[in-house]
């Protein structure tokens, strides 16, 4: 794998046009998530998905991260599939986290990524990561766009800074 700023803008352009697929299994996991938890989740829309990877490509650290891990997920084949279970579940996790940005967020998209992963089957034909690829998209967009009530507003446990503006060590 080589990655170039082409390479990437063009895995950005793969990841949009997964939209049909990637944004019905934001949904169905918001769905399934939002009945465990006994909470309405707003819907993902294709525009508000292809937004958003386009957000997340706009930081070029960030970009050459997913591009490398959704073109490994995309290729990864294993012969009997069972040996490669490990590291397909690995770069999802990742690839899923990253998506999602800093904690508490990537934790959640990482936790959220095998839940996706159970919704999804790739077909005969695919290689073993394709499945993956779709969920750890679908984990790490519906985690990082809005619609969950409780990251509406700010947390109630942030601390005020002291009065000299800094916060208090202790």
């Amino acid at each position: 794998m080589r990655l170039t700023p082409d390479s990437v803008a063009a895995e950005r352009d793969r990841l949009r046009e997964r939209a049909p697929v990637v944004v019905p299994l934001c949904n169905d996991t918001r769905a399934a998530l939002g009945d465990q938890f006994d909470t309405e989740v707003a819907s993902v829309t294709d525009e508000q998905y292809r937004r958003e990877v386009d957000r997340v490509f706009a930081d070029g650290d960030r970009a050459v991260n997913v591009a490398a891990l959704a073109g490994l997920l995309r290729d990864l084949d294993v012969a009997g599939d069972y040996p490669g279970f490990v590291v397909d579940e690995l770069l999802g996790r990742r690839l899923a986290a990253t998506i999602a940005g800093g904690q508490p967020l990537a934790l959640l998209a990482e936790a959220t990524f095998h839940f996706a992963d159970t919704r999804t089957h790739g077909g005969p034909d695919d290689a073993a990561g394709a499945d993956d690829l779709d969920a750890a998209l679908a984990a790490g967009f519906q985690t990082r766009l809005p619609g969950w009530s409780w990251r509406e507003g700010g947390s109630p446990f942030a601390v005020e800074p002291t009065e000299r503006g800094e916060v208090d060590p202790e």
